[in-house]
């Protein structure tokens, strides 16, 4: 199988992403880098072709309505997996095309805000013209105060679908389909910096309120705080990648916690760190069930006590 990526920033010669790939082990014979725009997916054509997997990782987040042909990050995000998944088809070569997804896409919420269901699976999507009339306090602000929010839930939520509704255009024989939607991503990092979502774990100790903002909305979008390691994530990719005839959407996370939960756990065991406070929601006694992953051989190597403790020996790593 080649090692492909697409790289837009290679024509800019920013060497502090570039340096960063090309620094992988056997990344001289194995790593071939592109120029590409997710903005404009058919730049992604010739980094496809010859691959026998793909893996459809980006998406667009921040729209600029003066510089894109899209009128907003959703209508981008969908038309981007659009063009890929067909170039997947016209390459010949590719026949498994892998998605992936945000938990924020498997929201238990009732289709009129009014409140949630009692669980969540495969089968739970995030309603996206959410009345707000009944919605909860916490919830309705959130959203109202940050379009952002809005946009990357819309565009992850509609981009997946789109993603999956090759799977009956093709009826899996051209191109099998693969989701993921992850859950929060703890643990470590290559990255000099913290991710977004390392830091809104981090959020009860950090006190940063960008990241306790972003906590807050998650818990209040799905019930409870879905967790998951990056190397579990990476494995469950590669899973899907090796399994023949592995199709559809499968959840990846190891556990849940509420915001006071996810406190309590910092608080209890790290005493050095005074922790903010606005972390008391409970939980919503919503059922996580991602076991379709687990049903098809998958096997979580990191619970939410290593989830957590990596993400915190990250920070502490990079001094940050």
């Amino acid at each position: 199988m080649n090692s492909h990526i697409g790289f837009h920033d290679l024509k800019k010669k920013d060497s502090s992403k570039v340096d960063l790939l090309q620094s992988l082990p056997n990344a001289e014979t194995k790593l071939k880098l592109f120029q590409a725009d997710i903005y404009n997916p058919h730049d992604f054509e010739q980094a496809i072709q010859g691959c026998r997997c793909v893996f459809h990782v980006a998406t667009p987040l921040l729209h600029y309505s003066q510089s894109s042909q899209f009128k907003n990050t959703s209508e981008a995000a969908v038309v981007g997996v659009k063009s890929i998944a067909e170039s997947c088809i016209r390459s010949q070569t590719v026949k498994k095309l892998i998605y992936t997804a945000s938990v924020v896409a498997a929201s238990p919420l009732k289709e009129d805000g009014s409140g949630f269901k009692d669980s969540v699976n495969e089968d739970s999507w995030t309603p996206i013209d959410l009345s707000f009339a009944h919605s909860n306090d916490m919830l309705t602000l959130l959203i109202i105060s940050s379009l952002f929010y809005c946009g990357y839930v819309s565009s992850k939520t509609l981009a997946e679908k789109e993603a999956l509704s090759y799977n009956d255009k093709v009826n899996g024989e051209t191109l099998e389909v693969v989701t993921l939607p992850c859950a929060a991503i703890g643990g470590d990092t290559l990255l000099p910096y913290l991710s977004g979502s390392q830091e809104m774990i981090l959020a009860p100790l950090t006190r940063n309120k960008e990241s306790s903002t972003n906590l807050n909305f998650i818990h209040a979008l799905l019930g409870a705080v879905p967790l998951v390691h990056i190397h579990d994530v990476c494995e469950a990719h590669i899973f899907c990648m090796e399994k023949p005839l592995m199709v559809g959407r499968f959840l990846c996370s190891c556990g849940c916690l509420s915001s006071r939960q996810l406190a309590d756990y910092w608080r209890k065991n790290y005493l050095e760190f005074e922790l903010i406070e606005g972390f008391e929601e409970q939980g919503k006694n919503i059922e996580w069930d991602p076991k379709k992953l687990v049903q098809e051989g998958f096997q979580y190597k990191y619970d939410l006590k290593q989830v957590l403790d990596d993400t915190l020996n990250c920070r502490r790593r990079l001094d940050v």
